[in-house]
């Protein structure tokens, strides 16, 4: 269970917050704000009903505790008791956190204040107790060295944590000193040191406090065991020689998922029923939740109808119910049915176990076979017969440096994997570390030429070849990458060569971003979103110092492998149809005897012969013939196909056709041949009854060339799904896979 947390924050909103100091283009108020919702909305983003937080206002103009009777805790107003803080919550704060016109109130009685606030809510109880004071320091305070002594034992007596930034501090370690400073303030800034170090507290400037703002906050998990039983070697239930050790096995890496958004619809007329949509970073519910503006969201439902081809029904389809379906596994081209009562034949009875099948050295292992991520295993925690027997495993694999292969199934009846168990040994613990391993089904072995040789038809070795890199290439390519070497190109904190990214510092940009984004979205509903923090694109490119390093050997690196620029694409004459440029400037066809001009397209060679007609073309009359020339071919191949022996040909030159007319942009030469071959489908002029080619026809979403796709279309969406879903085309449809009962 999370741990329980109580924080009061206390805002200075007196007058002299609403100065800027130092070159900044924002009042002291708004950049202590920037520190203060931060921190508050990472509270409220958590949404654990155990971190609660209050908000107090320091030298307000009005006067709102329950103290006020006093005169040292005028000025000072609560804002928000100790509670749970919702988005609705934070608006009426918005409101409330405004520059005041006064400078009177106590820093020193406010903390009293919320002393007494968390004291009254987490009474007795085990919380994690804090107080985060902000302020700029000009206000007078009330430093009786009596009064001090008795809040600082007090804060260490309840386990409080004090923490006071002000503005424009002085931090010697941060490296800053507000130079002409106030004496008033300074007085009051050593005040508030000696009262954070005697109660041992945190005390610094605001600008590291907003600086740190960009270095993600890691979440901490609590883990939980996925497997808490025997490891066992042997068979313990036949000999008593077998080993049984109590192992826990809990996940060692896993992926970080970022927060998900879910629809829900805006209840702004609860009484007449009327709703709104709207889109929503919260999980769909069934409970009424408040927006941003405080309107109830209602949670919305996906339902999910299933439908049956019935001619006789409205629209030829037919609703069923979910309770008259049935299964059936895909088997071909048809579907194997197996009742619920039978289903349990698909399974496998398995039985909760971890066992060790073998071992293995550790060079037998490929990289490749890791399958997931990875997780490790200790034993039980009380269990000191468990914890020597695991150690004596653990030492002994690493002695004999080798893997131990496991059956593992973590539930009954739970499908059984196989993973490889390998030795961890660190100073303060010792486990074994799993990931599972591929069955022989999981493996994709795929062959590639070698790279550093070119193998004849004949079985003949080159070692020297265009495709293959020489040794001043090979030398080039070496040295460069030891001049991009990251390892040692950062620097630690003593000015000594380190790892550049180490993984510490490399922070998922996706998840933090959307985080980042969240969070200020929620207190600023209308403004842009600052772009990310600089922590997370730090390592997007490579280093500036270490792309320059590297130049020359990257130029050298160049010149070795003959690199040259690609020749640009050029507009040809013929309707957009693009030609590569020579580098040259010669005419590559003309050279070969290639100008004598295509006229016919033969079925033979039938999509190079059009392309090349294409090429020719000067005019729209030529291209209009080619399109009929490739449309009579396929017309013939379908209707002189043995069965569907012809259908693939004759489907890729009408692919090839629809992709060239969409370049010439004339997509009412390919629409008109697509109407009418299917015209002459339906009517069997093709050689008898072909309505299976109009089905692959449909499989291979050929369609129409519709608006989306050239703008000189007058087809539209529709015009397409119309060609396809017309009634005459139904008795081609494949059916489903699913099978209905209908009786009892």
């Amino acid at each position: 269970m999370a741990e329980k947390e109580s924080t009061v924050y206390i805002v200075d909103v007196g007058t002299s917050m609403g100065s800027t100091h130092n070159g900044r283009d924002v009042s002291n108020l708004e950049f202590a704000m920037t520190y203060i919702w931060d921190k508050i909305t990472s509270t409220v983003a958590t949404g654990r009903t155990t971190a609660t937080l209050g908000v107090i206002g320091l030298r307000t103009d009005g006067t709102e505790n329950e103290l006020s009777g006093e005169e040292s805790f005028e000025n000072i107003s609560v804002f928000q008791e100790i509670s749970n803080i919702l988005l609705p919550d934070l608006k009426q704060l918005q409101s409330k956190i405004v520059l005041s016109s006064t400078d009177k109130g106590d820093a020193i009685s406010a903390i009293v204040i919320a002393i007494q606030m968390i004291t009254k809510y987490c009474k007795k109880l085990k919380y994690k107790r804090k107080i985060v004071l902000v302020t700029d320091g000009t206000g007078p305070l009330d430093a009786d060295p009596d009064s001090l002594k008795e809040i600082t034992n007090k804060i260490k007596q309840d386990n409080m944590e004090l923490v006071i930034v002000g503005v424009d501090f002085d931090d010697a370690e941060f490296g800053f000193k507000e130079e002409d400073k106030d004496p008033q303030k300074a007085q009051n800034e050593r005040i508030f040191a000696e009262l954070t170090e005697s109660c041992d507290g945190i005390f610094g400037t605001l600008q590291q406090a907003v600086e740190e703002l960009g270095i993600p906050r890691l979440k901490t998990t609590r883990p939980v065991h996925s497997y808490k039983d025997p490891l066992t070697l042997g068979n313990p239930e036949d000999y008593d020689s077998a080993a049984c050790i109590d192992v826990e096995r809990y996940p060692r890496t896993m992926i970080r998922r970022p927060m998900g958004a879910s629809r829900f619809v805006q209840r702004q007329n609860q009484a007449d029923g009327s709703t709104q949509s709207t889109g929503t970073v919260v999980h769909d519910c069934d409970i009424a939740m408040p927006d941003a503006d405080g309107n109830d969201l209602a949670g919305v439902k996906n339902s999910r109808t299933y439908q049956v081809v019935d001619e006789e029904a409205p629209g030829g389809k037919r609703d069923v119910d979910r309770d008259d379906l049935a299964k059936g596994y895909e088997y071909g081209r048809t579907a194997v049915h197996i009742n619920e009562t039978d289903e349990n034949v698909t399974k496998l009875e398995t039985q909760k176990k971890l066992e060790i099948i073998g071992f293995i050295p550790w060079a037998n292992y490929d990289r490749f076979m890791s399958m997931t991520v990875s997780n490790i295993l200790i034993a039980q925690r009380t269990n000191s017969k468990a914890i020597m027997a695991l150690s004596s495993l653990i030492h002994a694999l690493f002695e004999l440096e080798s893997y131990a292969i496991a059956r593992l199934v973590t539930k009954d009846d739970k499908p059984p994997v196989i993973v490889l168990l390998a030795p961890s040994i660190e100073v303060d613990y010792e486990c074994l570390l799993d990931v599972q391993l591929p069955f022989a089904e999981d493996v994709r072995s795929y062959k590639f030429p070698p790279l550093d040789r070119v193998m004849t038809v004949s079985g003949k070795v080159i070692k020297e070849h265009r495709n293959l890199p020489n040794d001043t290439l090979n030398s080039a390519m070496s040295k460069y990458v030891d001049q991009m070497d990251l390892s040692t190109f950062g620097r630690d904190d003593d000015g000594n060569p380190s790892e550049y990214m180490p993984m510490t510092d490399t922070f998922s940009p996706v998840l933090h971003r959307i985080d980042q984004a969240v969070r200020w979205r929620a207190v600023h509903p209308t403004e842009p979103v600052p772009p990310p923090y600089e922590i997370l694109v730090r390592y997007s490119n490579p280093p500036e110092g270490l792309v320059k390093q590297s130049k020359k050997r990257l130029d050298k690196l160049i010149a070795a492998a003959n690199v040259k620029k690609v020749p640009p694409k050029v507009q040809g004459r013929k309707r957009n149809r693009n030609e590569v440029k020579p580098l040259s400037g010669l005419d590559v066809e003309a050279l070969l005897g290639g100008n004598r001009k295509k006229t016919k397209v033969s079925a033979q060679n039938a999509i190079p012969d059009f392309r090349r007609l294409l090429d020719s073309a000067e005019s729209i009359e030529a291209i209009r013939d080619a399109a009929q020339q490739l449309g009579k071919i396929i017309e013939g191949r379908i209707k002189d196909s043995f069965g569907d022996i012809a259908y693939a040909r004759a489907l890729e030159e009408i692919r090839t056709l629809r992709e060239e007319m969409t370049e010439m942009e004339e997509p009412t030469l390919f629409n008109d041949f697509a109407r009418q071959l299917k015209r002459k489908l339906l009517s069997e002029e093709l050689g008898g009854n072909r309505k299976d080619f109009w089905w692959e026809y449909r499989k291979s979403k050929l369609g129409l060339i519709d608006n989306k796709a050239a703008e000189t279309s007058d087809a539209t969406e529709e015009d397409g799904k119309a060609v396809s879903n017309e009634p005459s085309c139904r008795s081609v449809c494949k059916p489903p896979l699913t099978f209905i009962s209908f009786g009892p």
